[in-house]
């Protein structure tokens, strides 16, 4: 490559500015804490329980607040200051994971405090999520949203399914405390990170006449009358389901019929995370390459290949590629979909928005927990598996007869000639 070629290029890549570096150090110091929670948390629920649907109830404890408290959360996004929510929530955090880990070091640790503490992370990751996303777009020019979105996932999926996960098994090892404590202490130093961020969104003032429940209303109305983000939303539901019951019990999966330990359980995770790096690095050139349809499609396709992979292939390496295939098509799906919601979203609107369309997609997560805990139970693993395998077909089918209808391309252009709707009724 020519010296000429590189500094064009170089000249072509976004510069993403100091606040966007704060806030991906931020996202990659508190995922490598909570990778080591995800690694730990189910290794110590099979050191109180040998059930596989008591398993899988913490999976379910720190996604289901994604239903009860996603529009709540989305409100105040929208109306008081990002950073200094985010700064409060990582705190509050920090101290959760505190008091667990002195629950285990005295002994009162059990399953009870195990759901409790998941439950209330769950509440915490609501709000710290949808929060970054809208901060996003406030501190990064529009044309890096691709590259902010994607470097941001590509932090996250380091540190919760790479990094931390291996750190987590190994800390579980040496003392079940301390990837819990550890946890607690990467979320006082993101929220240090986030405090130094000088941009931010400004805060909108609430109308006057407009009562709570149509403030929050308001979100959701304008998100299920766009019918692009609404079928979105509806799909991420079902891949979440299928990709949540297969994680719920991948624990049992990796004991029972691959015969790992806790370090072993930790290596499936970072094969996961080695495939939600790659994919971040290069799908916002997939995206271009494919278009946003096809890059949709392919997602689709990865995801039930993965899910047929470990249905239909008891063996290590086959489910260390499966899980590397799975956080492809996921990263890919994650980077498309968010950006369209950061381009498509009225600014005064995108924390309902966006908190309405994490409580329909991220509803999957729990119910997809429960039921690959029963099925598990039930059938076995592999079956979970292979429903999985099945619902992302048809995913796959659906969104091919979307992409050749161009609905993306057709969607940008109706809402950028459509008025926009009131902020309230």
């Amino acid at each position: 490559m020519s010296a000429s070629t590189t500094d064009r290029a170089a000249s072509q890549r976004p510069r993403l500015g100091r606040d966007f570096s704060q806030l991906w150090w931020s996202a990659a110091v508190s995922s490598l804490g909570d990778g080591a929670t995800i690694a730990a948390a189910p290794l110590l629920a099979t050191r109180l329980t040998d059930d596989p649907r008591l398993i899988g109830a913490a999976s379910v404890a720190v996604t289901i607040p994604f239903i009860l408290f996603g529009i709540p959360a989305g409100l105040l996004v929208d109306r008081l200051d990002i950073r200094t929510m985010m700064v409060r929530v990582d705190i509050a955090r920090a101290v959760l994971l505190a008091v667990l880990a002195l629950g285990i070091l005295g002994g009162w640790g059990g399953l009870p405090l195990l759901y409790v503490c998941m439950f209330l992370l769950g509440v915490g990751e609501v709000l710290s999520r949808n929060a970054a996303q809208v901060l996003v777009p406030f501190i990064t020019p529009q044309a890096g949203l691709a590259t902010a979105n994607a470097r941001i996932m590509a932090a996250q999926e380091a540190g919760t399914g790479f990094i931390g996960p291996l750190l987590g098994a190994l800390m579980f090892g040496v003392a079940v405390a301390l990837p819990f404590g550890v946890d607690a202490a990467t979320f006082l130093c993101s929220a240090v990170l986030v405090s130094r961020i000088r941009g931010t969104r400004p805060i909108e003032p609430a109308p006057v006449r407009a009562g709570v429940l149509s403030e929050m209303l308001a979100g959701a109305k304008w998100l299920f009358s766009h019918h692009l983000l609404r079928s979105l939303a509806l799909i991420s539901c079902l891949i979440n389901l299928a990709g949540n019951a297969m994680l719920a019990v991948l624990v049992v999966y990796s004991g029972k019929e691959l015969h790992l330990g806790p370090f072993g359980y930790g290596a499936l995770l970072a094969c996961q995370a080695v495939g939600a790096v790659v994919s971040s690095r290069f799908a916002p050139a997939l995206t271009e390459r494919l278009g946003r349809e096809g890059a949709l499609v392919a997602t689709a396709v990865l995801i039930a290949t993965s899910e047929t992979i470990l249905a239909a292939v008891p063996s290590v390496y086959a489910a260390g590629a499966a899980l590397a295939i799975f956080a492809c098509g996921t990263v890919t799906w994650n980077v498309v979909v968010v950006v369209l919601r950061q381009t498509l979203v009225p600014q005064h609107l995108l924390g309902r928005a966006n908190s309405v369309y994490r409580l329909v997609a991220w509803g999957g997560l729990p119910v997809g927990a429960a039921a690959g805990g029963i099925v598990a139970a039930e059938v076995g693993t592999r079956a979970v598996f292979g429903v999985g395998a099945v619902a992302m077909a048809l995913v796959a089918v659906a969104l091919l007869v979307g992409a050749r209808r161009q609905w993306i391309t057709r969607a940008e252009q109706s809402t950028a000639q459509a008025p926009l709707p009131a902020d309230t009724d």
